[in-house]
């Protein structure tokens, strides 16, 4: 292992679970001190050099323990899953994860996203059981972690043993095996979770040994150094003098004298020579000039040319291998981008982001049709009024942590449009908005022969007598439309609705609590309705069995009339409706 990089490693987990504070313990840092509200809002790398490691965890020199990788390269990500799901060339951007869950709170949403993304990914991680010092009655006896959760007091030792034996039962759901670090034999097969607490550095000494063990043990093929740079631009930094873009460099070694390629959405390389080459320092948010920089590495960059750069988007050194890195983006691309032939319109804030995103709605079975990085935009708009031909349910647009174009918000009509800045929330009002959708569909072709309507005479109203009748009605519930036949309450045929006025103009429908006049041909509204009550609609027996057998599609006032008409049927047939 002479030539060997740092191992990536990024931490992950639901929000507010001690990220951050895991690694401002680890060195010895207060970044979270600094984030708004505590949470972090950007993704940031720290690089963790072998030195920290040794003081960071006295167990090295202890158990002479020899470490051969030169350090950790670690990703601090928002709780959301996009950030999980950094993507390199051939898999995940990160080689190892830390997957913090707060004991106390067991897997949130959150938790539950970042480990379906882990497992797509098939990306090794171990498993951070934070907070442990605010379990009621915990004591820090010793500096030895498996010692420490033994000489608990009994009732706490329980508590303790029924969260983690939860936990272990949970992720068993997930089709992982799991248990406490000190129970495993084969890391291979099992998923360690070491016990630890970001405020009293409890356990830290162990997670960072678990961290050294699995990477020199599982991960050392994957860890040697090629000669060609080949990174992923993660975010675009505006600042007053000038633009930044923060990278990862992942693999080769990057000069600044290099050129390099960055992919567009669509695979297209642009070339460009770098003005500004900067590296993050040890255990800071600083960067330094550099001259060059060998993965793995944390970079700030400055381009020679102006050009969009997209978050997420991949980077190679380029060597007049124009075609060749064409092939290479586009494949990457196409494989980490699947579309449908039909489907919703999908829209992220990055590349990561707009896979994470089109994994868990793989998981949920929604298709996706079109997808791109940025804002909501007319484009888009016009490709989802496309889909309301073909399927009312994928004529909606999605957007994960993106703003709309005000011009769209305006001239959307029909087309729905679901933003979040939480993936989860983003899938959950997606999923509910569909199943609504489907009942509005289903509803809709229920009614195309016949709808339930209960309508009451306003006897004060009568414009015509006969030829045709004309009088006024108040919808009781349901709808009224045109040509719909009537029955009144002794289920005698009244004839069907030619025309419907509100406000002296004639409209399709009314709905339930308008006051409208109807006309009916071939009616004598003296002789057959003046004593009369109520209208209902004419509803054959296998109508009525349909609207039975989907009668969750109903409100309760149209089951209700639904009840009556059955009723006023019964009445004069003793069979109907059974």
């Amino acid at each position: 292992m002479t030539n060997i990089r740092q191992p990536i490693v990024t931490v992950v987990g639901h929000v507010d679970h001690g990220k951050t504070s895991i690694l401002d313990k680890l060195r010895n840092s207060c970044v979270q001190e600094d984030e708004a509200g505590g949470i972090t809002q950007k993704i940031s790398f720290t690089s963790y050099p072998l030195e920290q490691l040794k003081i960071a965890c006295p167990l090295i020199e202890k158990n002479e323990t020899k470490i051969e990788i030169p350090g950790f390269l670690l990703i601090d990500t928002p709780g959301h899953a996009a950030f999980t799901n950094l993507r390199k060339r051939g898999g995940s951007l990160a080689d190892l994860a830390v997957l913090v869950i707060d004991i106390n709170e067991g897997i949130k949403p959150q938790t539950s996203e970042v480990i379906s993304i882990l497992k797509h990914n098939k990306t090794p991680f171990i498993i951070a059981l934070n907070k442990i010092d605010k379990i009621n009655g915990w004591k820090k006896i010793s500096e030895n972690l498996k010692q420490n959760i033994e000489g608990q007091p009994l009732k706490v030792k329980q508590f303790f043993e029924e969260k983690y034996m939860t936990l272990i039962g949970s992720l068993n759901s997930y089709g992982f095996e799991s248990d406490l670090y000190f129970n495993i034999s084969d890391f291979t097969k099992n998923i360690a979770l070491v016990p630890v607490s970001a405020h009293t550095g409890e356990g830290i000494p162990e997670l960072i040994m678990m961290l050294c063990g699995l990477s020199q043990k599982y991960l050392s093929s994957k860890l040697e150094v090629r000669t060609d740079a080949k990174g992923v631009m993660l975010e675009i930094k505006k600042e007053k003098s000038n633009n930044y873009i923060e990278a990862i460099l992942y693999d080769g070694e990057l000069k600044k004298t290099d050129e390099i390629a960055v992919s567009n959405f669509e695979g297209e390389p642009k070339i460009t020579k770098i003005r500004i080459l900067e590296e993050i320092q040890p255990l800071c948010n600083k960067f330094k000039p550099v001259e060059k920089a060998k993965a793995a590495t944390g970079l700030r960059l400055q381009l020679v040319e102006k050009f969009d750069v997209l978050p997420g988007m991949p980077f190679l050194i380029y060597k007049n291998n124009l075609n060749e890195i064409k092939e290479i983006f586009k494949k990457e691309l196409s494989e980490n981008i699947p579309t449908s032939k039909f489907g919703i319109i999908a829209k992220a804030d990055s590349l990561g982001s707009l896979e994470a995103l089109l994994v868990l709605l793989k998981e949920n079975k929604i298709p996706v049709v079109r997808v791109s990085i940025g804002k909501i935009n007319k484009s888009d708009l016009i490709n989802a009024k496309a889909n309301l031909e073909i399927n009312e349910l994928d004529a909606v647009i999605i957007g994960f942590n993106v703003e709309v174009d005000e011009e769209v918000e305006q001239v959307k009509g029909n087309i729905k449009i679901i933003t979040n800045e939480v993936i989860y929330k983003l899938i959950e009002d997606l999923v509910e908005w569909r199943k609504e959708k489907e009942k509005e569909i289903l509803k809709k072709r229920l009614m195309e022969l016949t709808t339930i309507c209960k309508l009451e005479i306003l006897h004060q109203y009568v414009f015509r007598n006969t030829k045709p009748a004309i009088f006024g009605v108040k919808i009781s519930g349901g709808k009224l439309i045109s040509d719909l036949n009537l029955i009144n309450e002794k289920d005698e045929k009244v004839g069907h609705i030619k025309n419907i006025q509100s406000e002296n103009r004639s409209v399709p429908e009314a709905i339930e609590g308008m006051e409208v006049a109807v006309s009916i041909p071939g009616l004598n509204y003296e002789r057959e309705l003046k004593d009369k009550k109520y209208l209902y609609s004419n509803i054959s027996e296998s109508q009525f069995r349909d609207f039975k057998k989907n009668k969750d599609l109903l409100s309760s006032n149209e089951i209700r009339i639904l009840q009556e008409i059955s009723e006023i049927k019964r009445k004069t047939k003793a069979d109907w409706g059974m």
